[in-house]
């Protein structure tokens, strides 16, 4: 059992890096946000497997959702809804 977590924490932890890799190289601010709030969503997955439901629930209504949530938000107004 140790060793499928151990599997899953790296495949999460490479599809982490991968999301933020796509979010720094992308040009569209809409694709770099939606993979910013990736990371964050599998952030919150690795404290759950981690044995920190606590954190994980923390991490996915804060860090993925709110978060995400207000950079569109924000985008919208600045941009006037255009994403360049």
């Amino acid at each position: 059992m140790n060793t499928l977590l151990l599997v899953i924490a790296l495949l999460l932890a490479a599809a982490m890096l991968g999301a933020a890799w796509v979010s720094i190289r992308v040009h569209r601010v809409a694709t770099a946000m939606l993979a910013a709030g990736l990371v964050s969503l599998f952030a919150s997955v690795m404290f759950l497997l981690l044995a920190a439901p606590d954190v994980a629930m923390t991490e996915a209504a804060i860090g993925s959702g709110l978060t995400t949530f207000l950079f569109f938000f924000v985008l919208g107004r600045v941009r006037g809804g255009r994403d360049d």
